[in-house]
C-alpha cells in the first residue's frame, strides 16, 4: 500500500460498498486502484468518453487475484438514472469524478459543461439520497477563486468565476451543501488544485499541462505556454488526491458540505515546471509562447490548513518526487 494507514479503523473500507463516478478516469481510477487496496467492494459508473477501460486493469487484477473484494463497471452517462441507480445499489460511499474537466473545453461547449458537471452532480446526488448512501466526496476545483488576489487561496474567499467550467464546479459545491441542509445527507467538497500523474492524457488539445509538457520533450518539440510562463500552480501529484478522497470518505466527524483545499501549498511558475521536465528529460527549456487563454487564472496555490484540521489531510508526495515517478 502506498498510501499512510488511515486513521480510522484499519478495515474502514474493507468489504464496504463504495462507488466513484468517472472511475475509468485519471484521477477516478486512481481511487479504484486504492479502494481494492483496503479491501473495498467497488462500482464505477462511467461514460468512457475520456475514461479508459485499460485505467482499471490493475484494480480488476487486484480483485480478482484477492478473492474478497470486486470491481463492477456501469458504462453509462451520469445523468441516467437507472445506471446510477445500479452503480450505487447497496454503497455507503461516493466519490463523485464524472465531468468535463477542462476550462478551454468548457469555453467551447458551455452548455454541455453545466449539464455534466451541475446537472450531473444533482443526479448524483438525487440517487444517492435515494439510495441510502451516507456520504458524498465531490471533485470541487481551484478554479473557485479565479483571480481573486492574495495567494494562497482559502476556503473563505468569494467565488471568481471566470469560465463555464468554474461557474459548473461552484454550482456542484453548492448543491452538496444543500443536500446536507436540506436532507442531512453527509457531503465534502475537494478542491483540487492542479493534479497531474500517470494516466493523464496528453492526446487532446484540452489536456493538462504537465503530460503536454512531457509529451512535446519527449518528441524534441518546444512545448507551448500559453502567456509568459510566469503564471503558478500548485502542481499535487494524484496521490495526494487519491490520499484526501480517502480521508474525506471515513471521516468520523459530521460532514455537512464544507469545501476545503487540496493541494501542496507551494506555487510554482510554468517556466520553473518547464525546467524541471526538462532536466527530467535531458531536453532543451524552450518555450513556444503563445497568447494566454480566456478563462486561464495568473496565480493559483492552496491554503491546506482547513484540510488539515477537517480531514487530517496532508501531501505525502512533493513535487520533484511526482514529477519524476510521472515522468517514469
Amino acid at each position: 500500500m502506498i498510501y499512510p494507514q488511515l486513521p480510522a479503523a484499519v478495515d474502514c473500507y474493507r468489504r464496504r460498498a463504495v462507488c466513484v463516478t468517472g472511475g475509468a478516469g485519471f484521477i477516478g481510477s486512481h481511487i479504484v486502484d486504492a479502494l481494492v487496496g483496503l479491501g473495498a467492494k467497488v462500482a464505477v459508473i462511467d461514460d468512457f468518453s475520456n475514461g479508459r477501460l485499460e485505467n482499471l486493469a490493475q484494480a480488476q487484477a487486484a480483485a480478482a487475484s484477492s478473492g474478497l473484494t470486486e470491481v463492477r463497471v456501469v458504462k453509462a452517462p451520469i445523468l441516467d438514472p437507472a445506471a446510477l441507480d445500479e452503480a450505487f445499489r447497496g454503497a455507503e460511499v461516493v466519490f463523485h469524478h464524472a465531468a468535463l474537466g477542462s476550462v478551454p473545453q468548457s469555453v467551447d461547449a458551455p452548455l454541455k459543461a453545466m449539464e455534466d458537471n451541475a446537472m450531473g452532480t444533482l443526479a448524483v446526488l438525487e440517487a444517492a439520497r435515494l439510495a441510502g448512501v451516507r456520504r458524498v466526496v465531490y471533485a470541487a476545483s481551484s478554479a473557485y477563486y479565479g483571480n481573486q488576489p492574495g495567494s494562497p487561496k482559502t476556503e473563505g474567499m468569494a467565488p471568481d468565476s471566470l469560465s463555464p467550467y468554474a461557474a459548473s464546479k461552484i454550482a456542484g459545491e453548492l448543491l452538496l451543501r444543500s443536500h446536507a441542509v436540506c436532507y442531512g445527507l453527509s457531503t465534502i467538497s475537494l478542491r483540487y488544485f492542479n493534479i497531474f500523474g500517470a494516466r493523464q492524457r496528453a492526446d487532446s488539445p484540452y489536456s493538462a499541462v504537465i503530460p503536454i509538457f512531457i509529451d512535446a520533450l519527449r518528441r524534441g518539440r518546444r512545448p507551448v505556454i500559453f502567456g509568459d510562463g510566469r503564471q503558478t500552480r500548485d502542481f499535487t501529484h494524484v496521490r495526494n488526491a487519491v490520499w484526501a478522497n480517502l480521508l474525506a470518505g471515513s471521516a468520523p466527524a459530521p460532514l455537512a458540505g464544507e469545501s476545503i483545499n487540496i493541494g501542496c501549498g507551494v506555487g510554482t511558475s510554468l517556466l520553473e515546471l518547464l525546467e524541471a521536465l526538462a532536466g527530467l528529460l535531458d531536453a532543451p527549456t524552450e518555450a513556444e509562447h503563445r497568447a494566454g487563454r480566456t478563462g486561464d487564472v495568473q496565480h493559483s496555490t492552496a491554503a491546506i490548513d482547513a484540510a488539515r484540521d477537517l480531514i487530517g489531510y496532508r501531501p505525502i508526495i512533493g513535487l520533484a518526487e511526482g514529477l519524476a515517478l510521472t515522468v517514469a
